[in-house]
């Protein structure tokens, strides 16, 4: 059984990563899962789903959206 993370965050909260690839960027939280301890921030850690057309008549995309982040690489911004 899993615990639930003690985390100090809010949704709404801007926050500046403090390591990985996106290290100094800020953005405000869209979601958070308090089970596994992970956060979802706006315009970081952007990943891309190519889709393929399911039909003759539809044309395959390219997604862009926000993947998870740990909440312990984020530091809360006070302004």
């Amino acid at each position: 059984m899993l615990k639930k993370k003690k985390i100090s965050l809010k949704v709404g909260d801007t926050v500046t990563m403090i390591s990985g690839f996106y290290k100094t960027k800020t953005g405000k939280i869209i979601q958070i899962n308090r089970k596994t301890g992970k956060i979802i921030i706006k315009g970081v850690n952007l990943k891309f789903k190519h889709i393929k057309p399911s039909g003759k008549t539809e044309i395959g995309e390219i997604k862009q959206f926000e993947t998870y982040v740990d909440h312990s690489n984020v530091k809360l911004n006070l302004n």
